[in-house]
């Protein structure tokens, strides 16, 4: 019989069946216990939190500062189409009003688009960069970030865009930062919210 029968082929040579390495039982009733299994299994522990490898001093979840670049950035693009499809709908209803026709019709409609996109958009991105400034200056100076910042930020907000209207126009657009902050708090934090103000059921 030919030797070469009971020896196996490895990536190194050829390599003998008998060989002990090969017939070590991955689990056993005895002490013998495969070498790939020798590990502390508290490594395998699945905590609740997530664990991420965070540079140092740094937070677990984006700041304010991160996270206003996509609010401003989105503000503008939400804008731009809220304020197209209004310059639209308005276009169709003037010109159609108007009865122009052909090409002299698109271009109204094409002007009517792309003068509310722009204004649409500049007025969103303005309001989202105070708030994003004010957000960043006010989680700065309390060290802290929670609904404390938004309502602030969003409150002081609608007093500076509005700050050029008059008091009461003022007074008016901190109102509606505020009630919408306050809004968007009670929707996102509803359970943080309860345990600060103590309230449990």
């Amino acid at each position: 019989m030919d030797r070469t029968q009971d020896r196996g082929s490895s990536l190194f040579g050829l390599m003998s069946s008998t060989d002990p390495a090969r017939n070590v039982p991955v689990t056993s009733s005895s002490s013998v216990l495969s070498p790939y299994m020798n590990f502390d299994p508290s490594y395998l522990t699945i905590d609740a939190e997530p664990q991420y490898i965070m540079p140092e001093g740094a937070g677990q979840r984006r700041g304010r500062f991160e996270m206003a670049f996509s609010q401003i950035g989105g503000s503008v693009c939400v804008g731009a189409g809220i304020g197209g499809m209004t310059g639209l709908y308005n276009g169709l209803r003037d010109t159609k009003a108007a009865q122009l026709v052909g090409p002299v019709r698109r271009t109204q409609i094409i002007n009517f688009v792309t003068k509310n996109g722009a204004s649409s958009a500049q007025t969103l991105g303005i309001i989202a960069l105070m708030y994003s400034i004010f957000g960043t200056a006010v989680s700065k100076a309390r060290g802290a970030d929670d609904e404390l910042n938004t309502l602030g930020a969003a409150t002081a907000t609608g007093l500076l865009f509005k700050s050029t209207a008059g008091f009461k126009k003022c007074l008016r657009g901190g109102a509606i930062g505020f009630g919408l902050a306050a809004v968007y708090c009670i929707c996102t934090s509803k359970d943080r919210i309860k345990r600060i103000v103590g309230l449990s059921y």
